[in-house]
């Protein structure tokens, strides 16, 4: 039996295949296996609709119960492109045309198809089982806008017919758990193209979970020795020449700002922003270390083609912080990092987490020893919080320092990348930062980056889908709501009280006192996920008890407001998910 990515990559080929048999003039791009499955592009006659994957979907399984076996042929490059060109595909030609002269150049085949391919293949078609055409989407040639668009294919290919409906399983639960769906029907934030694609709007609700993010990570911080500063959102052209963004990052930064003859860049990183400050007084060993945190809003440009709600944007606020140490410090304040990021994740509900070191590449830049010293230091820190089962990218490394990538599982077991810590040896040397050691010589820093949330755009989009919009008691907008049966004198009274007095005590709540049938408030209340809905009618206000009725459960309790306080601080000071 074939390994899984041969199977998807063999899928690739049958989905050419098909798609040449429906439609023979079609052009030939690329045809990847790609995680859960595989795609292919194509140059085509009409656009495609979703009503075509259908046909195309039953020609493949055609192709497939005709069990053609996948022959591999080497040729020379100069035997190669005269078959490329008998056939017509240019993109084709264009891929081998860039391929050394002296490479053996092979192909697959499959009864009247041929590729230009490396593989690897299963060895006959029937060996594709389980598969399923997902959708149809554009893509640049070779990712350039200004080569042509074709038409890319995507489909889903597992080893059985379990995984697979396993796996639809899942993308019909995660299409419910969109962020962008429930974004709009919980009503916590949009995005405006017309006023600028790729910048997120925070309505109330959302700014309130923000906030109480966002308060939560500055408490958090305090209590574990950083201090908070503040940057400004633009610098002049020379902070990012000499930080080197202007050089390796143009691409992705905003056009400049002409602003008294200088040209101001809004940022598209914070820590040549907090190297200004450190510069900014001489530094002896005794200050070390620094840890300085700032919630930054940086702008970055992406292509629209990438844009994908709030998990990628083009403003955006880190969740940053930079350590200033001494070698001696860094394997410490490393640890105190994976401990600090464990204790963040667990809190906002992620306890399932993997470890990745990335270490030096090739063309990295600094000390080789220092390289040594802080990749030992990143090894004993994950060994010192007992973390042994990390997985090791040699050579993964930016060119800049070695690294840890923290990546979370959510509740439908998909992994996300949130906390990074990465050395950098290359910003210190380019500002030039030193301080005193205890020789009374200049010495380098150790710089460290560290973000624990990554962003607060894509760490609340991931938020949202992992709680399906069902946030926990401590982080919901509206923790209660207070659902009137009657509009009697008493009821009102006893429900007011009892909203300012949960208000009063810090609690996010509002009062329901509509004309409204009992039944349509509580679903409304349901819809909005509000953890509880606190009933009162006149039986309730003559005996001052209040009928709880929590998120997901369709009986009610009578409780004393005392005790529906005791209840609150509960869930509120533990956290509880």
């Amino acid at each position: 039996m074939a390994n899984l990515e041969a199977i998807r990559h063999s899928a690739s080929h049958v989905l050419a295949q098909a798609v040449l048999r429906l439609y023979p003039t079609a052009k030939l791009g690329i045809g990847p296996a790609i995680d859960n499955g595989f795609y292919y592009d194509f140059e085509l006659p009409t656009p495609l609709i979703p009503e075509d994957l259908i046909k195309i979907e039953a020609e493949m399984k055609s192709i497939i119960k005709e069990n053609l076996p996948l022959i591999k042929e080497t040729l020379s490059k100069q035997d190669a492109m005269k078959r490329l060109q008998a056939s017509g595909q240019t993109f084709k030609q264009e891929l081998l045309a860039d391929l050394p002269d002296s490479e053996a150049i092979t192909f697959y085949s499959q009864g009247d198809f041929s590729d230009l391919c490396k593989g690897p293949h299963a060895a006959y078609t029937r060996d594709i089982k389980a598969f399923k055409l997902q959708k149809i989407s554009g893509a640049y040639w070779r990712g350039k806008e200004s080569n042509p668009m074709l038409q890319r294919i995507y489909g889903i290919a597992f080893e059985t017919k379990d995984e697979l409906a396993a796996y639809l399983t899942l993308l019909e639960e995660a299409e419910k758990r969109d962020h962008r769906k429930i974004g709009k029907e919980l009503d916590l934030f949009s995005l405006q193209d017309k006023a600028g694609a790729g910048l997120v709007y925070w309505h109330p609700k959302g700014a309130r979970i923000r906030h109480i993010i966002e308060s939560f990570w500055k408490d958090e911080h305090f209590r574990n020795d950083y201090e908070l500063v503040n940057t400004p959102h633009i610098g002049q052209s020379w902070l990012w020449e000499t930080s080197g963004h202007l050089g390796f990052y143009n691409e992705n930064m905003y056009a400049p700002m002409k602003i008294d003859d200088q040209d101001y860049y809004a940022k598209p990183m914070n820590c040549p922003f907090h190297i200004l400050i450190y510069n900014s007084s001489l530094r002896s060993y005794r200050d070390l270390p620094l840890r300085w945190a700032e919630l930054g809003t940086v702008y970055r440009y992406e292509r629209s083609g990438v844009l994908h709600g709030l998990l990628r944007v083009r403003g955006f606020t880190q969740d940053d912080a930079h350590i200033f140490c001494t070698p001696e410090q860094m394997e410490n304040e490393i640890f105190e990092v994976i401990r600090f990021s464990k204790s963040i994740l667990s809190t906002l509900g992620f306890d399932e987490l993997s470890f990745y070191l990335s270490t030096r590449p090739e063309d990295s830049v600094g000390d080789p020893a220092r390289w040594e010293q802080a990749e030992n230091a990143l090894r004993k820190a994950l060994s010192m919080e007992g973390i042994t089962d990390y997985q090791v990218d040699e050579g993964g490394g930016a060119f800049y320092g070695p690294k840890i990538d923290i990546k979370i599982k959510d509740a439908l077991g998909r992994e996300w990348q949130l906390s990074t810590i990465q050395f950098d040896f290359n910003e210190p040397e380019r500002f030039d930062m030193t301080y005193i050691g205890s020789d009374g010589n200049k010495h380098r820093p150790f710089m460290i980056h560290r973000a624990l949330l990554g962003s607060i755009e894509r760490f609340f989009g991931i938020l949202v889908e992992h709680y399906a919009g069902k946030f926990p008691f401590w982080l919901s907008p509206e923790q209660f709501r207070i659902l009137t049966i009657n509009d009697s004198e008493a009821t009102l009274n006893h429900a007011k009280s009892t909203l300012d007095h949960l208000k009063c005590l810090g609690f996010r709540g509002t009062l329901d006192d509509r004309n409204e049938k009992l039944g349509l408030k509580i679903r409304e209340a349901q819809v909005q996920h509000i953890p509880f809905a606190l009933i009162i009618g006149d039986k309730e206000a003559q005996a001052s008890q209040i009928a709880l009725r929590k998120r997901g459960e369709q009986s009610t309790t009578l409780l004393s407001l005392d005790e529906v306080e005791a209840l609150f601080k509960g869930l509120q000071t533990q956290k509880v998910n």
